[in-house]
């Protein structure tokens, strides 16, 4: 057998065993923090006035936003992204859970988080607490916030972390989806997330 023939059959070979192997599996597009040791859990209250912890919500994806309802451009813009992407998951939609964390309880009041957050997609949640209680949770999920261009008591804005961080179905911490995660992304992995293992 020439050198030829040799090279031949072992590229042959190789190219067969190539062809063989299982296609990874595939991958999400935003940041993996599976089995990060924080954003484990919550304990707020949702605009219906109902005490609520991540185990409500056991057997569905829950994505948590942390922002407030005076917010300009970041978090209106990431709740329509959201309920772009969940239009375009169609029936799968039903096992994601949207919450948004208010970093301002001083003025987003249950009753303004109701007419606020729902106005992007009525299953969406609006969730809150008093002072303390918004500061643990966004120490648990590791987001900062603070006021600022304060013109008075009632006036100002606030900077804060605009990333959302998603846990699966089994309560799990999974992914972070940064901020301008298109909705094309966010259907993308929320769906992958959801999809049998």
């Amino acid at each position: 057998m020439t050198m030829r023939t040799l090279l031949f059959a072992g590229c042959a070979a190789l190219a067969l065993l190539t062809a063989c192997r299982p296609a990874p599996p595939p991958a999400f597009q935003t940041t993996d923090i599976t089995g990060a040791a924080f954003a484990r859990d919550f304990s707020l209250t949702d605009h219906h006035g109902q005490p609520r912890t991540l185990a409500d919500f056991n057997g569905k994806a829950v994505a948590l936003f942390f922002g407030y309802t005076h917010c300009p451009d970041v978090c209106p813009t990431t709740l329509a992204d959201f309920a772009t992407a969940l239009q375009q998951m169609g029936p799968l939609a039903q096992q994601v859970q949207v919450i948004f964390v208010t970093l301002d309880p001083e003025r987003d009041t249950p009753a303004v988080l109701k007419q606020f957050v729902p106005a992007f997609n009525p299953d969406f949640l609006g969730m809150t607490a008093d002072t303390d209680g918004i500061a643990r949770v966004a120490k648990e999920y590791k987001v900062v916030y603070q006021k600022t261009s304060v013109q008075g008591a009632g006036d100002y804005l606030l900077d804060h972390s605009a990333g959302t961080y998603v846990h699966d179905p089994q309560g799990r911490i999974r992914l972070r989806m940064a901020y301008g995660s298109t909705p094309d992304v966010i259907a993308h992995d929320l769906t992958l997330l959801l999809a049998p293992r």
